[in-house]
């Protein structure tokens, strides 16, 4: 059986393609398959700010229309840019195993986010990220920094930035283990929803293909993310969102999960934990998001939708 996959051009997401076209080789009865790379309108405007471009859907609607129209079988994403909504005909019902979760603090000068000091340059487009950093230290400037892996450490290393936040498991999967500082604690920094997983999207209905992608299948993380997706989905989580929401199974075999958002000034940080049966995780998210809701982040989020 042929596979082709839609990628992005990038070089992360050529790894993921890469990745996935490793296990299809390896462990179905797949005989043959091809990456399709292609440059997304993300990708096109990154000069631009994705709040005002409308979010990350747009890493992905050239990939999922080569899906819907034929040129390709399976797309490849990391989860954290997939939108909680996704087009119809279209469906995720694979994801592989999860890398380091957590956000990375990468610097040439300093160690750690401790060892910053005041009115240091945090270079990050990442609205959950920025509302966590202004809240456990209101004295950095962070200032906006798009582009892919590669494009931000150069930006790092021309000396635009005194430190800038990335995903862990992007520079682990680049072969970049040593540019990561510090990996950040999450009571400093809650990942990002579906942070550090790889996502396989499919026709909706084409059962042939998802069943032959099920050894790459991990059950656990797509508790963890069907957790976290709830939450974003009661929410309305978006790339102007600044939600984070991270789940994982407890030593007791449950789910435990921590979500939060922040203000635009970095004054107010919420934050919930729900405890539950990991067959239970939509639940779970619905219930951790209500929480929220509760608690006020209603008028947080409206203040970043205008």
């Amino acid at each position: 059986m042929n596979v082709r996959i839609a990628t992005r051009n990038s070089p992360l997401a050529l790894w993921q393609a890469e990745y996935v076209k490793r296990r299809l080789l390896e462990e179905t009865d797949c005989s043959n398959v091809i990456l399709v790379p292609m440059t997304t309108e993300g990708d096109r405007l990154l000069g631009s700010s994705l709040v005002k471009l409308g979010g990350k859907g747009l890493f992905l609607k050239e990939l999922e229309n080569a899906l819907l129209d034929g040129r390709a079988d399976i797309a490849v994403h990391s989860m954290k840019d997939v939108p909680v909504d996704i087009p119809g005909g279209l469906s995720i019902d694979t994801v592989c195993a999860r890398e380091v979760p957590e956000d990375a603090f990468v610097s040439n000068l300093y160690s750690s986010l401790a060892e910053l000091p005041d009115w240091a340059i945090v270079g990050t487009s990442s609205l959950r990220r920025s509302t966590q950093l202004k809240y456990w230290y209101p004295t950095l400037e962070i200032k906006p920094l798009r582009g892919n892996v590669n494009t931000r450490l150069a930006k790092l290393d021309e000396g635009q930035f005194d430190a800038i936040i990335l995903a862990a498991a992007g520079l682990i999967r680049l072969n970049m283990p040593e540019r990561i500082g510090e990996v950040i604690d999450q009571s400093v920094s809650v990942p990002a929803i579906g942070q550090g997983i790889v996502g396989i999207e499919t026709r909706e209905g084409d059962t042939k293909m998802i069943n032959m992608l099920h050894p790459l299948h991990d059950e656990s993380a797509w508790n963890s993310l069907s957790l976290e997706r709830a939450v974003g989905k009661v929410l309305g989580a978006s790339c102007q969102a600044p939600v984070a929401a991270h789940a994982q199974r407890a030593e007791d075999g449950q789910l435990v999960a921590t979500a939060r958002v922040g203000s635009m000034d970095g004054s107010v940080l919420l934050e919930s934990q729900v405890l539950g049966e990991q067959n239970n995780a939509k639940q779970l998210g619905e219930t951790l998001a209500s929480k929220l809701l509760k608690n006020g982040a209603a008028d947080l989020l409206e203040a970043f939708a205008n």
